[in-house]
């Protein structure tokens, strides 16, 4: 490695700066487009929104970047430094962005943030028609971005690997085959002993105003710093961020069922504490997030299900939440409660399912997503299938299009190929779980304190201080040893369902 060799890196660096900032400044605009503008801004905000794409792609695909890379070798770095790490990843995403045209970019992003307001409108008023075309358009969109990429065996691979790098739809098939194999005979057996659950009386009227000052009390227990992030509502709860220092995760509230408020709350405040806690090292290179959505909804999910529905955390908290609603839960004791919010039952809305039957909705747009990708399945047959396919999978079938096909934001925000990671996620959370637990024995105990410190400074640790720097699988592997298994989360399922349920 010689002086020039830095030179050129800290050139490289400068310039992935600047196209950093540019793609925050999109991520920013669309998150006031979430949160705070009105409809009337729909379409302006798409030109805005296209233009600052098209800008950051055109900077990042500039035979200039290829020029700096090419006189780059990772080897000449220290093995897993962030210099070594940092020409890998970016050399990779290169090769692969420089196969997507300028026009493609801009197309998707105008197209996309209109659509987000048009789904917004037809989920509201029940309108699927209104929606159709959009998606028409989104979808041909993808299969178009899917081809340029190029794929081998199935035309979802290529946009699978957008969200989880390296990972094909097959693995993901044998994955979920496992995973569906062990569900069927748990969701059964709990079907059978129905009644030994009552979570009626989370329906009760409980003020908006208070689950938000609750749910705020445990987004920063859990070690969401408000310095640097926020909360706000939004009609779909997510997160997203233009730096480690500022955090935006949002959330919605129900009078009628005030497990939405919170456990959306616990959910995207993993998403949240993950880009918080990305090595500040790593901040202005495309190293300085999450390596892949399903490692990040492991996070999530770890946060909301493992920490926020376990017992521990509420034999403290129960407490708090009284004295918040004392008629609502008014003979209500810390067991029925731990107990109705663990309640199994199958479920329309994904964000709301159960620990068990959220795997099951995952399935669901697995299957229709590859089917629309492969030209076997029209969006004007959608909605259909979808009811159809919930009524196989969930015993259920939807009423309307907006608790149906409607009710998730990603088609419209153009991700497809992204909710396997979903799935993914939930089983990484029990995988990770468990290492913690090995580290850290007295978790339990930690937990019934209301210190969750510890385990957040071993996450910091052991995933989140390294943002990008290895790929997913990569990373799984030297955290847990192993690959990504459902037989851990299946496992759990058993153990703490059986002891809710009594068999």
């Amino acid at each position: 490695m010689t002086q020039n060799n830095d030179t050129i890196l800290e050139q490289l660096k400068k310039n992935l700066a600047e196209i950093q900032h540019l793609e925050h400044a999109a991520a920013l605009l669309d998150w006031d487009q979430q949160v705070n503008m009105p409809a009337g801004g729909a379409d302006a905000r798409a030109l805005q929104l296209a233009t600052l794409q098209k800008m950051a792609h055109e900077l990042f695909i500039a035979d200039s970047t290829g020029d700096l890379l090419e006189k780059l070798n990772e080897s000449d770095y220290p093995e897993d430094s962030l210099d070594a790490c940092l020409i890998r990843v970016v050399r990779e995403d290169w090769n692969k962005d420089r196969k997507i045209p300028s026009e493609l970019v801009e197309e998707l992003a105008s197209t996309t943030s209109r659509a987000q307001e048009v789904w917004a409108r037809a989920r509201t008023d029940n309108d699927f028609q209104l929606f159709q075309p959009w998606l028409e358009k989104i979808l041909e969109l993808n299969q178009r971005q899917a081809d340029l990429l190029g794929w081998e065996e199935h035309i979802y691979d290529a946009l699978l690997d957008l969200y989880e790098p390296h990972m094909k739809s097959n693995q993901v098939s044998v994955i979920f085959n496992e995973l569906r194999e062990g569900l069927v005979p748990l969701v059964q057996e709990i079907a059978a002993r129905r009644d030994a659950v009552d979570g009626s009386f989370l329906e009760r009227d409980f003020d908006v105003s208070r689950q938000w000052d609750f749910g705020m009390q445990a987004l920063t227990a859990i070690g969401f710093d408000l310095e640097r992030g926020r909360q706000d509502k939004s009609t779909h709860p997510f997160t997203t961020n233009f730096s480690r220092n500022d955090v935006r995760v949002t959330t919605r509230v129900h009078a009628d069922n005030m497990k939405s408020a919170l456990f959306s709350t616990l959910h995207e405040g993993g998403h949240g504490l993950y880009e918080q806690n990305v090595g500040s090292e790593l901040e202005g290179t495309p190293l300085g997030t999450g390596t892949s959505l399903g490692i990040h909804e492991s996070q999530s999910r770890l946060w909301e299900n493992l920490i926020g529905r376990s017992r521990a955390f509420w034999e403290h908290y129960y407490p708090q939440l009284q004295q918040l609603f004392p008629a609502d839960l008014q003979g209500v004791n810390v067991d029925q409660f731990y107990r109705a919010i663990n309640l199994v039952e199958p479920s329309l809305i994904r964000v709301e399912a159960d620990e068990v039957t959220y795997n099951l909705h995952v399935f669901l747009r697995f299957d229709l997503e590859r089917e629309l990708l492969s030209g076997q399945l029209a969006v004007a047959d959608l909605p259909q299938a979808w009811n159809d396919r919930m009524e196989q999978y969930l015993g259920i079938r939807p009423h309307n299009h907006t608790d149906g096909v409607l009710q998730d934001v990603h088609w419209s925000a153009g991700l497809m190929g992204y909710f396997p990671t979903y799935a993914l996620g939930n089983l990484l959370s029990v995988q990770f779980y468990h290492q913690a637990q090995l580290a850290l024995p007295d978790l339990e105990e930690q937990i019934l304190r209301g210190e969750f410190s510890p385990l957040r400074e071993w996450l910091t640790e052991n995933i989140y201080r390294h943002g990008r720097k290895f790929y997913p699988q990569e990373l799984v592997k030297r955290v847990t040893g192993g690959d990504i298994s459902a037989k851990p989360f299946l496992e759990y399922a058993r153990i703490k369902f059986g002891a809710i349920y009594g068999f």
